[in-house]
């Protein structure tokens, strides 16, 4: 089944609607989604070469983008990546990237994934729900925005243990009362 953009993109915002903005999981978001200012961008690469040079014309479109138009910018596959095991293996190209586009230390990237698991933890366990999202997604952030976000949430370091507290605190039961979408097939090793 393939699906549409708009869907894609729909199921996306939900998940930052519901979790990620309304459980306050990442403290920064709120405002460029308010303002608008959140790109959600879908690929259709066939394999890892096309996804790349995907992520390539994204990186480069937010570096030249000012912040007051695209703040930052969400790179969502709906079907390359089912495996999480096989998205996680793909990071280290995701961040040379970064390198190779010249924009270390400007843009930085962070991983969601439906099947994301931290290292040392079990597939079902609340905590990594933190990190996981409708579709694979890579989460391209200007590293000034962290910086600016960061002096106004001083206690920044502190998010990671809220947020795996408060999804503790709701179970699995609570997650599924949300509703967000899960319309990627995951698998696991």
């Amino acid at each position: 089944m393939t699906l549409s953009d708009q869907t894609v993109i729909e199921h996306t915002r939900i998940w930052l609607e519901k979790a990620v903005i309304g459980l306050n999981l990442c403290p920064f978001a709120k405002a460029p989604y308010a303002k608008n200012r959140v790109r959600i961008a879908v690929s259709h690469a066939k394999h890892l070469d096309g996804f790349l040079e995907d992520l390539d014309r994204e990186l480069q479109l937010l570096a030249e983008t000012p912040p007051e138009e695209t703040e930052t910018s969400l790179l969502v596959h709906p079907g390359l990546f089912a495996d999480f095991h096989q998205f996680n293996d793909m990071l280290d190209f995701a961040d040379q990237a970064v390198i190779d586009n010249g924009l270390e230390g400007i843009i930085q990237i962070a991983p969601f994934h439906p099947g994301f698991m931290f290292e040392g933890t079990e597939e079902h366990d609340i905590g990594n729900y933190t990190n996981r999202s409708p579709y694979p997604t890579l989460h391209l952030i200007r590293e000034d925005s962290i910086a600016k976000a960061a002096e106004a949430f001083p206690d920044a370091e502190a998010i990671f243990g809220r947020n795996i507290a408060l999804l503790e605190e709701m179970g699995h039961e609570g997650w599924e009362k949300l509703e967000i979408p899960q319309a990627c097939p995951v698998k696991h090793k």
